[in-house]
Protein backbone atom coordinates (compact mmCIF):
# COMPACT_ATOMS: atom_id res chain seq x y z
CA UNK A 1 0.00 0.00 0.00
CA UNK A 2 1.72 3.28 -1.30
CA UNK A 3 0.66 6.46 0.99
CA UNK A 4 -2.29 7.14 -2.11
CA UNK A 5 -5.22 5.90 -0.69
CA UNK A 6 -5.87 2.09 -1.81
CA UNK A 7 -7.13 -0.49 0.10
CA UNK A 8 -4.40 -2.30 1.84
CA UNK A 9 -3.00 -6.20 0.34
CA UNK A 10 -4.70 -7.87 3.02
CA UNK A 11 -4.69 -11.81 4.27
CA UNK A 12 -5.75 -13.39 7.33
CA UNK A 13 -4.68 -16.39 8.49
CA UNK A 14 -7.40 -19.01 8.56
CA UNK A 15 -7.19 -22.08 10.64
CA UNK A 16 -10.25 -23.68 10.56
CA UNK A 17 -9.72 -24.19 14.49
CA UNK A 18 -11.54 -27.34 16.05
CA UNK A 19 -13.97 -25.84 19.58
CA UNK A 20 -11.46 -26.80 22.29
CA UNK A 21 -13.34 -29.75 23.27
CA UNK A 22 -12.89 -31.64 19.92
CA UNK A 23 -8.98 -31.09 20.78
CA UNK A 24 -9.42 -33.32 23.62
CA UNK A 25 -7.23 -36.15 24.48
CA UNK A 26 -8.54 -38.02 27.90
CA UNK A 27 -5.75 -38.02 30.36
CA UNK A 28 -3.31 -35.33 28.58
CA UNK A 29 -2.83 -32.59 31.94
CA UNK A 30 -1.61 -29.26 31.10
CA UNK A 31 -0.61 -29.01 35.20
CA UNK A 32 -0.44 -31.33 37.72
CA UNK A 33 -1.06 -30.83 41.11
CA UNK A 34 1.23 -32.30 43.84
CA UNK A 35 -0.59 -34.56 46.29
CA UNK A 36 -1.58 -32.98 49.77
CA UNK A 37 1.15 -33.23 52.42
CA UNK A 38 -0.25 -34.98 55.71
CA UNK A 39 0.24 -32.89 58.14
CA UNK A 40 -1.55 -30.05 56.01
CA UNK A 41 -4.14 -32.87 55.77
CA UNK A 42 -4.37 -32.93 59.26
CA UNK A 43 -4.56 -28.90 59.83
CA UNK A 44 -7.32 -27.85 56.65
CA UNK A 45 -8.64 -31.35 55.58
CA UNK A 46 -9.59 -32.93 52.69
CA UNK A 47 -10.87 -30.21 50.57
CA UNK A 48 -14.36 -30.98 50.19
CA UNK A 49 -15.18 -32.82 53.64
CA UNK A 50 -16.35 -29.65 55.16
CA UNK A 51 -18.56 -28.66 52.25
CA UNK A 52 -22.38 -28.76 52.34
CA UNK A 53 -23.18 -32.03 50.78
CA UNK A 54 -25.07 -30.32 48.02
CA UNK A 55 -22.88 -28.16 46.45
CA UNK A 56 -20.04 -31.29 46.37
CA UNK A 57 -20.32 -32.59 42.70
CA UNK A 58 -21.57 -35.93 42.10
CA UNK A 59 -19.70 -35.84 38.66
CA UNK A 60 -16.46 -34.41 38.02
CA UNK A 61 -16.70 -31.27 35.56
CA UNK A 62 -16.39 -32.31 31.93
CA UNK A 63 -13.46 -30.05 30.91
CA UNK A 64 -11.28 -30.40 28.18
CA UNK A 65 -8.38 -32.97 28.61
CA UNK A 66 -4.96 -31.04 27.23
CA UNK A 67 -1.61 -30.31 27.77
CA UNK A 68 -0.18 -26.90 27.59
CA UNK A 69 1.52 -26.51 24.53
CA UNK A 70 -2.16 -27.47 22.73
CA UNK A 71 -3.94 -25.11 24.70
CA UNK A 72 -1.34 -22.27 23.72
CA UNK A 73 -1.50 -22.89 20.16
CA UNK A 74 -5.44 -23.00 20.31
CA UNK A 75 -5.62 -19.28 21.67
CA UNK A 76 -2.73 -18.24 19.67
CA UNK A 77 -4.03 -19.65 16.62
CA UNK A 78 -7.88 -18.18 17.30
CA UNK A 79 -6.11 -14.51 18.02
CA UNK A 80 -4.90 -14.93 14.51
CA UNK A 81 -8.38 -14.84 13.16
CA UNK A 82 -9.31 -11.78 15.00
CA UNK A 83 -10.12 -8.26 13.67
CA UNK A 84 -10.37 -5.60 16.64
CA UNK A 85 -9.97 -1.89 17.32
CA UNK A 86 -5.72 -2.04 17.95
CA UNK A 87 -5.50 -4.44 14.62
CA UNK A 88 -7.78 -2.44 11.69
CA UNK A 89 -9.70 0.34 10.85
CA UNK A 90 -13.08 -0.54 12.81
CA UNK A 91 -15.62 1.96 11.87
CA UNK A 92 -18.37 -1.01 10.86
CA UNK A 93 -19.29 -1.36 14.80
CA UNK A 94 -22.33 1.24 14.16
CA UNK A 95 -24.05 1.42 17.50
CA UNK A 96 -21.77 -0.22 19.36
CA UNK A 97 -18.71 2.27 19.47
CA UNK A 98 -15.45 0.87 19.07
CA UNK A 99 -12.85 3.62 20.09
CA UNK A 100 -8.81 2.91 21.11
CA UNK A 101 -8.80 2.77 24.59
CA UNK A 102 -5.68 4.22 25.33
CA UNK A 103 -2.85 1.54 26.46
CA UNK A 104 -1.80 3.66 29.92
CA UNK A 105 -5.55 3.11 30.57
CA UNK A 106 -5.39 -0.37 30.18
CA UNK A 107 -2.27 -0.99 31.56
CA UNK A 108 -3.73 0.72 35.40
CA UNK A 109 -6.68 -1.14 35.20
CA UNK A 110 -4.89 -4.58 35.27
CA UNK A 111 -2.67 -3.73 37.71
CA UNK A 112 -2.36 -6.46 40.37
CA UNK A 113 -3.70 -3.61 42.99
CA UNK A 114 -6.83 -4.17 41.22
CA UNK A 115 -6.47 -7.59 40.02
CA UNK A 116 -5.87 -8.58 42.67
CA UNK A 117 -9.20 -7.17 44.64
CA UNK A 118 -11.58 -9.25 46.16
CA UNK A 119 -15.09 -7.88 46.01
CA UNK A 120 -16.11 -9.74 49.45
CA UNK A 121 -13.24 -8.07 51.24
CA UNK A 122 -13.98 -5.57 54.46
CA UNK A 123 -14.50 -2.12 53.08
CA UNK A 124 -12.00 -0.96 55.27
CA UNK A 125 -9.19 -2.34 53.37
CA UNK A 126 -10.32 -1.28 49.62
CA UNK A 127 -10.90 2.54 50.37
CA UNK A 128 -8.93 3.13 46.93
CA UNK A 129 -11.15 1.73 44.53
CA UNK A 130 -14.62 3.22 46.37
CA UNK A 131 -12.75 6.57 45.87
CA UNK A 132 -12.29 6.18 42.26
CA UNK A 133 -16.63 5.08 41.88
CA UNK A 134 -17.52 7.66 44.05
CA UNK A 135 -15.45 10.43 42.04
CA UNK A 136 -16.41 8.64 38.65
CA UNK A 137 -20.07 8.98 40.14
CA UNK A 138 -19.01 12.96 40.71
CA UNK A 139 -18.06 13.13 37.02
CA UNK A 140 -20.94 11.42 35.53
CA UNK A 141 -23.52 14.05 37.18
CA UNK A 142 -21.92 17.00 35.78
CA UNK A 143 -21.67 15.40 32.72
CA UNK A 144 -25.55 14.02 33.05
CA UNK A 145 -26.93 17.19 35.25
CA UNK A 146 -28.66 13.96 37.71
CA UNK A 147 -28.08 13.49 41.09
CA UNK A 148 -26.27 10.13 41.69
CA UNK A 149 -25.27 7.50 39.54
CA UNK A 150 -24.61 3.58 40.53
CA UNK A 151 -22.47 1.24 38.53
CA UNK A 152 -23.43 -2.36 39.34
CA UNK A 153 -25.32 -3.06 35.82
CA UNK A 154 -23.23 -4.96 33.75
CA UNK A 155 -23.98 -3.34 30.42
CA UNK A 156 -27.11 -1.14 28.96
CA UNK A 157 -29.39 -3.94 28.75
CA UNK A 158 -29.42 -4.18 32.34
CA UNK A 159 -29.24 -0.81 33.01
CA UNK A 160 -32.68 -0.65 30.96
CA UNK A 161 -34.00 -3.36 32.75
CA UNK A 162 -32.99 -1.00 36.35
CA UNK A 163 -34.71 1.84 34.91
CA UNK A 164 -37.67 -0.21 33.72
CA UNK A 165 -37.81 -1.90 37.56
CA UNK A 166 -37.83 1.70 38.95
CA UNK A 167 -40.33 2.74 36.95
CA UNK A 168 -42.70 -0.03 38.05
CA UNK A 169 -41.19 0.54 41.49
CA UNK A 170 -42.41 3.80 41.36
CA UNK A 171 -45.80 3.70 40.27
CA UNK A 172 -46.30 1.04 43.02
CA UNK A 173 -45.82 2.95 45.63
CA UNK A 174 -48.08 5.37 44.20
CA UNK A 175 -50.93 2.37 43.71
CA UNK A 176 -50.48 2.66 39.89
CA UNK A 177 -48.79 0.09 38.84
CA UNK A 178 -51.47 -1.79 37.52
CA UNK A 179 -53.26 0.72 35.87
CA UNK A 180 -50.02 1.84 34.22
CA UNK A 181 -48.70 -1.21 31.93
CA UNK A 182 -46.99 0.42 28.78
CA UNK A 183 -44.09 1.74 28.15
CA UNK A 184 -43.17 3.98 24.83
CA UNK A 185 -40.21 3.90 22.45
CA UNK A 186 -39.34 4.59 19.27
CA UNK A 187 -38.18 2.39 16.26
CA UNK A 188 -35.21 3.88 15.66
CA UNK A 189 -34.02 3.78 19.74
CA UNK A 190 -31.89 0.67 20.52
CA UNK A 191 -33.97 -2.57 20.41
CA UNK A 192 -33.34 -3.03 24.22
CA UNK A 193 -35.12 -0.09 25.35
CA UNK A 194 -38.13 -2.12 23.77
CA UNK A 195 -36.99 -5.63 24.91
CA UNK A 196 -36.47 -4.59 28.66
CA UNK A 197 -39.91 -3.66 29.52
CA UNK A 198 -41.49 -6.67 27.45
CA UNK A 199 -39.48 -8.84 29.94
CA UNK A 200 -41.25 -6.99 32.74
CA UNK A 201 -44.56 -7.64 31.67
CA UNK A 202 -45.26 -3.88 29.56
CA UNK A 203 -46.92 -3.68 26.44
CA UNK A 204 -44.57 -2.10 24.22
CA UNK A 205 -45.56 1.01 22.41
CA UNK A 206 -43.04 2.30 19.37
CA UNK A 207 -43.56 5.22 17.83
CA UNK A 208 -42.26 5.55 14.19
CA UNK A 209 -40.25 8.24 12.54
CA UNK A 210 -42.15 11.49 10.16
CA UNK A 211 -40.27 11.96 6.96
CA UNK A 212 -37.47 13.95 8.43
CA UNK A 213 -36.59 11.27 10.16
CA UNK A 214 -37.59 11.73 13.83
CA UNK A 215 -39.65 10.12 15.91
CA UNK A 216 -43.33 11.93 15.67
CA UNK A 217 -44.53 13.82 18.19
CA UNK A 218 -48.10 13.85 17.15
CA UNK A 219 -48.02 9.86 16.94
CA UNK A 220 -46.73 10.34 20.84
CA UNK A 221 -49.74 12.45 22.07
CA UNK A 222 -51.65 9.85 20.76
CA UNK A 223 -49.58 7.15 22.59
CA UNK A 224 -49.78 8.82 25.37
CA UNK A 225 -52.39 7.75 28.13
CA UNK A 226 -53.59 7.18 31.83
CA UNK A 227 -51.76 3.80 31.03
CA UNK A 228 -48.62 5.53 30.36
CA UNK A 229 -45.94 4.11 32.93
CA UNK A 230 -42.56 5.79 30.95
CA UNK A 231 -40.70 6.52 28.03
CA UNK A 232 -37.23 4.83 27.32
CA UNK A 233 -35.93 6.48 24.02
CA UNK A 234 -32.75 6.80 22.69
CA UNK A 235 -31.03 10.24 21.61
CA UNK A 236 -29.57 10.90 18.84
CA UNK A 237 -31.42 7.48 17.76
CA UNK A 238 -29.79 4.86 16.22
CA UNK A 239 -29.81 6.74 12.42
CA UNK A 240 -27.29 9.37 13.91
CA UNK A 241 -30.24 11.87 13.87
CA UNK A 242 -30.85 14.35 16.83
CA UNK A 243 -33.96 14.96 17.71
CA UNK A 244 -34.21 18.34 18.56
CA UNK A 245 -37.79 18.48 20.57
CA UNK A 246 -36.90 15.70 22.88
CA UNK A 247 -37.65 18.29 26.08
CA UNK A 248 -40.84 18.27 24.63
CA UNK A 249 -41.32 14.36 24.44
CA UNK A 250 -39.84 14.52 27.84
CA UNK A 251 -42.70 17.21 29.03
CA UNK A 252 -45.74 14.92 27.13
CA UNK A 253 -45.00 12.05 29.24
CA UNK A 254 -44.68 13.73 32.51
CA UNK A 255 -47.39 15.33 32.06
CA UNK A 256 -49.45 12.19 31.48
CA UNK A 257 -47.95 11.02 34.90
CA UNK A 258 -45.03 8.73 33.00
CA UNK A 259 -40.98 8.48 34.02
CA UNK A 260 -38.47 9.44 31.08
CA UNK A 261 -35.55 6.99 30.76
CA UNK A 262 -32.40 8.48 28.34
CA UNK A 263 -30.31 5.47 26.31
CA UNK A 264 -27.36 7.02 26.52
CA UNK A 265 -25.19 3.85 25.84
CA UNK A 266 -23.41 5.65 22.75
CA UNK A 267 -22.98 9.42 24.22
CA UNK A 268 -19.99 9.91 22.07
CA UNK A 269 -20.75 12.66 19.69
CA UNK A 270 -22.89 14.82 22.54
CA UNK A 271 -20.22 14.73 25.49
CA UNK A 272 -19.68 17.84 26.83
CA UNK A 273 -22.65 19.31 25.09
CA UNK A 274 -25.95 18.35 25.91
CA UNK A 275 -27.46 17.10 29.43
CA UNK A 276 -30.24 14.40 30.33
CA UNK A 277 -31.17 17.20 32.91
CA UNK A 278 -31.95 19.31 30.80
CA UNK A 279 -33.82 17.46 27.93
CA UNK A 280 -36.43 16.74 31.44
CA UNK A 281 -35.18 13.10 31.64
CA UNK A 282 -35.31 11.66 35.03
CA UNK A 283 -33.15 8.95 34.67
CA UNK A 284 -30.60 7.81 32.09
CA UNK A 285 -27.46 5.75 31.44
CA UNK A 286 -24.19 6.08 29.88
CA UNK A 287 -21.98 2.42 28.67
CA UNK A 288 -18.69 3.18 30.02
CA UNK A 289 -17.69 0.22 27.23
CA UNK A 290 -18.49 2.65 24.39
CA UNK A 291 -18.34 6.32 25.34
CA UNK A 292 -15.49 6.07 28.04
CA UNK A 293 -12.68 4.59 27.06
CA UNK A 294 -13.02 0.72 26.57
CA UNK A 295 -13.92 -0.03 23.34
CA UNK A 296 -17.32 -2.28 23.17
CA UNK A 297 -15.41 -5.50 22.04
CA UNK A 298 -18.11 -8.64 22.19
CA UNK A 299 -20.41 -7.14 24.46
CA UNK A 300 -17.79 -6.64 27.72
CA UNK A 301 -16.33 -5.74 29.64
CA UNK A 302 -19.46 -3.63 30.18
CA UNK A 303 -20.64 -1.35 32.52
CA UNK A 304 -24.02 0.59 32.19
CA UNK A 305 -23.44 3.29 34.47
CA UNK A 306 -27.40 4.31 35.72
CA UNK A 307 -27.94 7.68 36.86
CA UNK A 308 -31.29 9.29 38.29
CA UNK A 309 -32.74 13.07 39.37
CA UNK A 310 -32.74 13.38 43.30
CA UNK A 311 -36.55 12.06 43.73
CA UNK A 312 -35.36 8.41 42.19
CA UNK A 313 -32.34 7.74 44.43
CA UNK A 314 -34.15 5.72 47.07
CA UNK A 315 -34.91 3.03 44.22
CA UNK A 316 -31.45 2.78 42.95
CA UNK A 317 -29.71 -0.41 43.36
CA UNK A 318 -27.94 -1.41 46.95
CA UNK A 319 -25.52 -1.03 47.59
CA UNK A 320 -24.16 2.84 46.58
CA UNK A 321 -20.94 4.20 47.58
CA UNK A 322 -20.97 6.87 49.75
CA UNK A 323 -18.23 9.50 51.34
CA UNK A 324 -18.75 10.64 55.31
CA UNK A 325 -15.44 12.47 56.97
CA UNK A 326 -12.86 10.61 55.86
CA UNK A 327 -14.31 6.89 54.79
CA UNK A 328 -15.82 5.89 51.92
CA UNK A 329 -18.86 3.20 52.49
CA UNK A 330 -21.00 1.06 51.07
CA UNK A 331 -24.43 1.94 51.83
CA UNK A 332 -27.45 -0.38 51.87
CA UNK A 333 -29.90 1.93 53.53
CA UNK A 334 -32.53 2.44 50.71
CA UNK A 335 -35.60 0.95 51.99
CA UNK A 336 -37.49 1.30 48.11
CA UNK A 337 -34.11 0.28 46.57
CA UNK A 338 -34.97 -2.63 43.57
CA UNK A 339 -32.15 -4.65 45.11
CA UNK A 340 -29.51 -5.63 42.95
CA UNK A 341 -29.45 -6.02 39.24
CA UNK A 342 -26.23 -8.40 39.31
CA UNK A 343 -23.81 -9.18 41.55
CA UNK A 344 -21.51 -7.14 43.70
CA UNK A 345 -20.27 -3.48 42.63
CA UNK A 346 -19.86 -3.33 39.07
CA UNK A 347 -17.11 -4.40 36.12
CA UNK A 348 -14.14 -2.90 38.45
CA UNK A 349 -11.83 -2.39 35.14
CA UNK A 350 -14.32 -0.52 32.85
CA UNK A 351 -14.80 1.83 35.83
CA UNK A 352 -11.09 2.40 36.46
CA UNK A 353 -10.68 2.98 32.51
CA UNK A 354 -13.41 5.37 32.18
CA UNK A 355 -12.30 7.23 35.73
CA UNK A 356 -8.68 7.52 34.17
CA UNK A 357 -10.38 8.18 30.72
CA UNK A 358 -12.25 11.22 32.30
CA UNK A 359 -9.31 12.63 34.47
CA UNK A 360 -6.53 12.84 31.10
CA UNK A 361 -8.85 14.68 29.44
CA UNK A 362 -10.92 17.22 31.61
CA UNK A 363 -13.90 18.59 31.05
CA UNK A 364 -12.50 20.79 27.68
CA UNK A 365 -10.90 17.51 26.25
CA UNK A 366 -14.79 15.38 26.63
CA UNK A 367 -15.77 18.14 24.50
CA UNK A 368 -12.98 17.69 21.86
CA UNK A 369 -13.83 14.21 21.49
CA UNK A 370 -17.78 14.99 20.86
CA UNK A 371 -16.62 17.76 18.19
CA UNK A 372 -14.19 15.38 16.56
CA UNK A 373 -16.51 12.11 16.30
CA UNK A 374 -18.87 14.41 14.91
CA UNK A 375 -16.78 16.37 12.17
CA UNK A 376 -15.30 12.62 11.49
CA UNK A 377 -19.07 11.20 10.89
CA UNK A 378 -20.16 13.90 8.34
CA UNK A 379 -17.25 13.72 6.46
CA UNK A 380 -17.10 10.35 6.19
CA UNK A 381 -21.02 10.88 5.16
CA UNK A 382 -20.60 13.38 2.56
CA UNK A 383 -17.61 10.70 1.16
CA UNK A 384 -20.02 7.27 1.51
CA UNK A 385 -22.71 9.40 -0.44
CA UNK A 386 -20.64 10.02 -3.38
CA UNK A 387 -20.36 6.13 -3.77
CA UNK A 388 -22.83 4.82 -6.44
CA UNK A 389 -25.45 2.35 -4.75
CA UNK A 390 -25.60 4.34 -1.59
CA UNK A 391 -27.95 6.23 0.51
CA UNK A 392 -28.30 7.44 3.74
CA UNK A 393 -32.45 7.56 4.15
CA UNK A 394 -34.15 9.87 6.05
CA UNK A 395 -33.17 14.02 6.85
CA UNK A 396 -31.76 13.99 3.54
CA UNK A 397 -29.12 17.17 3.35
CA UNK A 398 -28.75 17.12 6.99
CA UNK A 399 -25.91 16.45 9.29
CA UNK A 400 -25.81 13.88 11.71
CA UNK A 401 -24.38 13.30 14.84
CA UNK A 402 -21.80 10.31 15.80
CA UNK A 403 -23.37 7.65 13.24
CA UNK A 404 -25.34 7.07 10.14
CA UNK A 405 -27.84 4.22 9.46
CA UNK A 406 -27.09 4.12 5.96
CA UNK A 407 -28.26 1.73 2.58
CA UNK A 408 -27.17 -0.21 0.08
CA UNK A 409 -30.80 -0.28 -1.50
CA UNK A 410 -30.07 1.61 -4.75
CA UNK A 411 -26.47 -1.20 -5.22
CA UNK A 412 -29.13 -4.16 -4.15
CA UNK A 413 -31.84 -3.32 -6.90
CA UNK A 414 -28.90 -2.22 -9.68
CA UNK A 415 -26.42 -5.59 -9.22
CA UNK A 416 -28.35 -7.88 -6.40
CA UNK A 417 -25.75 -7.46 -4.32
CA UNK A 418 -26.98 -7.23 -0.71
CA UNK A 419 -25.07 -5.89 2.10
CA UNK A 420 -23.66 -9.04 3.73
CA UNK A 421 -22.07 -9.46 0.49
CA UNK A 422 -20.78 -6.25 1.09
CA UNK A 423 -19.40 -6.72 4.22
CA UNK A 424 -18.20 -10.21 3.08
CA UNK A 425 -15.71 -8.65 0.72
CA UNK A 426 -15.01 -5.85 3.30
CA UNK A 427 -13.03 -8.44 5.58
CA UNK A 428 -10.78 -9.12 2.48
CA UNK A 429 -9.29 -5.82 2.76
CA UNK A 430 -9.09 -6.19 6.66
CA UNK A 431 -12.25 -4.05 7.45
CA UNK A 432 -15.48 -4.67 9.28
CA UNK A 433 -18.74 -3.30 7.95
CA UNK A 434 -21.16 -3.84 10.13
CA UNK A 435 -25.29 -4.09 8.76
CA UNK A 436 -28.04 -3.26 11.21
CA UNK A 437 -30.08 -4.71 14.49
CA UNK A 438 -32.99 -6.14 13.08
CA UNK A 439 -35.72 -5.22 11.77
CA UNK A 440 -34.07 -3.57 8.83
CA UNK A 441 -36.56 -0.72 8.71
CA UNK A 442 -33.52 0.85 5.93
CA UNK A 443 -33.04 -1.80 3.86
CA UNK A 444 -30.05 -3.10 2.74
CA UNK A 445 -28.64 -1.23 6.04
CA UNK A 446 -24.89 -0.64 7.17
CA UNK A 447 -24.11 1.39 10.29
CA UNK A 448 -20.85 3.30 10.45
CA UNK A 449 -19.72 5.19 13.44
CA UNK A 450 -16.33 6.42 12.88
CA UNK A 451 -15.81 8.05 16.82
CA UNK A 452 -12.95 10.21 17.52
CA UNK A 453 -10.00 8.00 17.44
CA UNK A 454 -9.48 7.44 13.60
CA UNK A 455 -7.49 9.97 11.80
CA UNK A 456 -8.81 11.54 8.14
CA UNK A 457 -6.36 8.79 6.67
CA UNK A 458 -7.84 5.80 8.27
CA UNK A 459 -11.14 7.16 7.15
CA UNK A 460 -10.21 7.89 3.68
CA UNK A 461 -8.69 4.11 3.56
CA UNK A 462 -12.21 2.99 5.01
CA UNK A 463 -14.16 4.44 2.30
CA UNK A 464 -11.70 3.33 -0.26
CA UNK A 465 -12.88 -0.06 0.46
CA UNK A 466 -16.46 0.66 0.39
CA UNK A 467 -15.58 2.45 -3.63
CA UNK A 468 -14.06 -0.88 -4.51
CA UNK A 469 -15.97 -3.53 -3.22
CA UNK A 470 -19.48 -0.90 -4.95
CA UNK A 471 -17.27 -0.79 -8.48
CA UNK A 472 -16.62 -4.64 -8.26
CA UNK A 473 -20.50 -4.60 -7.36
CA UNK A 474 -21.28 -3.13 -10.55
CA UNK A 475 -18.61 -4.51 -12.89
CA UNK A 476 -17.53 -7.80 -11.08
CA UNK A 477 -20.14 -9.03 -9.07
CA UNK A 478 -19.28 -12.36 -8.69
CA UNK A 479 -16.35 -11.51 -6.64
CA UNK A 480 -18.78 -9.78 -4.28
CA UNK A 481 -20.99 -12.27 -3.94
CA UNK A 482 -18.33 -15.23 -3.24
CA UNK A 483 -16.72 -13.35 -1.31
CA UNK A 484 -14.61 -13.78 1.45
CA UNK A 485 -11.62 -14.75 -0.34
CA UNK A 486 -8.79 -13.74 1.82
CA UNK A 487 -10.15 -14.15 4.75
CA UNK A 488 -11.25 -16.34 7.93
CA UNK A 489 -15.00 -15.35 8.29
CA UNK A 490 -17.68 -17.65 6.80
CA UNK A 491 -20.60 -16.99 4.87
CA UNK A 492 -23.53 -17.24 7.52
CA UNK A 493 -26.97 -19.52 7.09
CA UNK A 494 -29.36 -17.28 9.23
CA UNK A 495 -32.40 -19.65 9.25
CA UNK A 496 -30.94 -21.64 12.33
CA UNK A 497 -30.53 -18.00 14.28
CA UNK A 498 -34.58 -18.10 14.04
CA UNK A 499 -34.95 -21.52 15.15
CA UNK A 500 -34.22 -22.01 18.91
CA UNK A 501 -34.29 -26.33 18.51
CA UNK A 502 -31.47 -25.31 16.66
CA UNK A 503 -29.35 -23.49 18.85
CA UNK A 504 -26.38 -24.67 21.02
CA UNK A 505 -24.77 -22.12 23.16
CA UNK A 506 -22.58 -24.65 25.44
CA UNK A 507 -21.07 -27.55 23.78
CA UNK A 508 -23.11 -30.02 26.58
CA UNK A 509 -26.13 -28.52 24.63
CA UNK A 510 -24.39 -29.37 21.21
CA UNK A 511 -23.26 -33.03 22.22
CA UNK A 512 -27.55 -32.96 23.71
CA UNK A 513 -28.96 -31.55 20.53
CA UNK A 514 -26.60 -34.14 18.07
CA UNK A 515 -26.97 -36.80 20.16
CA UNK A 516 -23.51 -37.54 20.45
Amino acid sequence: MTREIKVRNFHQAKWDEPVIFELSNKGERGILFPEIEEEIEVIVGDGLSKLPKNMIRKQPPQLPELSQMQVLKHYLRLSQQTLGADLNVDIGQGTCTMKYSPKINEKIASSPKLTELHPAQDESTVQGILEIIYKLDLFLREISGLDKFTFQPGGGGQAIFAMVSMIEAYHAANNEAEQRDEIISTMFSHPSDAAAPTVKGYKVINIYPNEDGLPDVEALEKAVSEHTAGLLITNPEDTGIFNPKIKEFTDIIHKAGGICGYDQANANGIIGITRAKEAGFDMSFFNLHKTFSSPHGCGGPATGALGVAKEFIKYLPVPLVEFEKEKYYFNYDLPKSIGKVRAFYGVIPAIVKAYSWIMSLGSEGLKEVAHIAVLNNNYLLKKVLEIPGASAPYAKGRHRIEQVRYSWEDLYKDTGITTEDVTNRMVDFGFHMWSSHHPFIVPQPFTLEPTESYAKAEIDEYIAGLKRVAKEAYENPEIVKNAPHQSVVHKIDHDPLDDPNRWAITWRAYLKKNKK
